[in-house]
């Protein structure tokens, strides 16, 4: 078979499925053949360890992803590098007509999807990207005005307004799959071509279920049961539809509709609002005098605060790159309020170790703790973690599977008192919004 006259690239980033994948079937829509591609992005790479639990999965899942694809005679085309380069050397190897794939809604996506669109139209290619991670475009989900909301509330209601059946209409590619072409790689490539190592985490498998979703408003603050879908990383990585989802959850379960929102509100600030990857969403809230404890966040990371579910929390953590969310909450809110430490600095850890780290939904959910954030959520709403363990994990089953040491002399006292933490907390945050 000859070279054809032209073809298509379809490159994948955060949406690695080939089914009701919204740009990739808009590639194979074409009638061209279509060269798939990922890259493993240095400018990402060059900030996590060879063996991180997140490229693991990624590997994991594009190795699916290309032995699917060999069945319908074509393959994936992996490579290393910084997506500018490795774009422009695929140009230069076949006769691309256009490049298509799913919009970003982080600044450091965004500005990569410019330059790179750019550089395409000065090169005469077309450069197509579409809505895909998310249900709504930036500007579905507006004020009468036409400003974006700061708050949940007015926000998800008319996000609920402004859906529709062609929103969560169905991408079903089927035999077009047939299009992706073989690219001549014999096999995928083995971790160390890549510059990568073995990862010694597993994340949960996908799973949508019905029957903890039907149940989920009943037992998704409870990290003893089975109460959250643990469908996060799946989420992030693109690994399941969006839109699937909402339709599971317009069936099954409004609380988790409204979960899926938040997802959607939080991309929505960091859309309009970049600041606050590096700064609170309130300015006022940026006078606060954190405290450079370094000892004190050594212990919070390493669950050592005296307070079990606190602790209990970030060793969960430690060990699975996953945390229940009524627990992110509590840490959150002890390391920022009864430490009086920098949320960015928590922020970061959790980027660090989370399978579903997606920077928007953690920072909006670290400044919604820290009170910093854009919701209406009042900085004096300090969680007391007694009172919480007391109410959401009242057996202590979920406290002593993270620490066996509990009842005994090993298990440290509290490293502050709740009272005198929470009355400093005021204090500092009042003094910082008078100024």
């Amino acid at each position: 078979m000859g070279t054809p006259d032209a073809i298509v690239l379809f490159w994948f980033r955060r949406d690695l499925r080939l089914h009701d994948n919204k740009a990739l079937y808009q590639a194979l829509q074409r009638g061209r053949p279509v060269l798939a591609l990922f890259i493993f992005d240095d400018d990402i790479l060059a900030t996590l360890p060879a063996g991180d639990h997140r490229l693991g999965f990624i590997y994991k899942r594009l190795g699916e992803m290309d032995k699917a694809l060999r069945k319908h005679g074509g393959s994936l085309v992996i490579r290393r590098g910084r997506p500018g380069q490795v774009i422009r050397s695929l140009l230069e190897q076949y006769p691309i007509e256009a490049i298509y794939c799913n919009a970003d809604h982080e600044a450091y996506g965004i500005e990569r999807d410019a330059k790179i669109a750019a550089w395409c139209k000065r090169a005469g290619t077309a450069f197509h990207t579409s809505v895909d991670h998310l249900v709504m475009d930036r500007d579905e989900v507006l004020k009468s005005d036409g400003t974006p909301y700061h708050v949940f509330t007015p926000y998800s209601r008319r996000w609920r307004q402004v859906l529709s059946r062609e929103h969560l209409r169905e991408h079903d590619p089927g035999q077009l799959l047939a299009l992706v072409m073989e690219a001549g790689e014999k096999e995928f490539p083995g971790l160390e071509a890549l510059g990568l190592a073995a990862a010694d985490l597993e994340a949960p498998p996908l799973r949508v279920d019905k029957e903890v979703i039907s149940a989920y408003h009943l037992h998704r603050d409870y990290p003893a049961r089975q109460g959250c879908t643990r469908l996060g990383v799946h989420l992030r990585f693109g690994t399941i539809s969006i839109r699937h989802l909402v339709k599971k959850a317009l069936e099954w379960n409004d609380t988790f509709l409204n979960e899926l929102i938040w997802r959607e509100f939080y991309a929505m600030i960091m859309w309009y609002y970049p600041h606050v990857v590096t700064r609170a969403f309130k300015p006022a809230y940026d006078r606060i005098e954190w405290r450079r404890d370094e000892e004190g966040f050594l212990r919070w990371k390493e669950g050592r605060t005296g307070y079990p579910m606190v602790d209990a929390g970030m060793r969960q953590l430690a060990a699975t790159g996953y945390m229940h969310n009524r627990l992110r909450m509590i840490t959150a809110s002890f390391l920022s309020k009864h430490l009086l430490i920098d949320w960015r600095w928590g922020e970061a850890w959790f980027a660090r170790l989370l399978f579903d780290y997606e920077l928007s939904s953690n920072n909006g959910g670290w400044q919604w703790s820290a009170g910093t954030g854009c919701d209406a959520a009042p900085y004096f709403r300090i969680f007391n973690p007694a009172s919480q363990q007391k109410k959401f994990d009242p057996q202590g089953a979920f406290v002593r599977q993270w620490l066996p040491e509990l009842d005994s002399a090993r298990y440290p006292a509290p490293m502050v008192d709740h009272g005198a933490a929470r009355k400093r907390c005021l204090q500092v945050y009042k003094e910082a919004l008078e100024r």
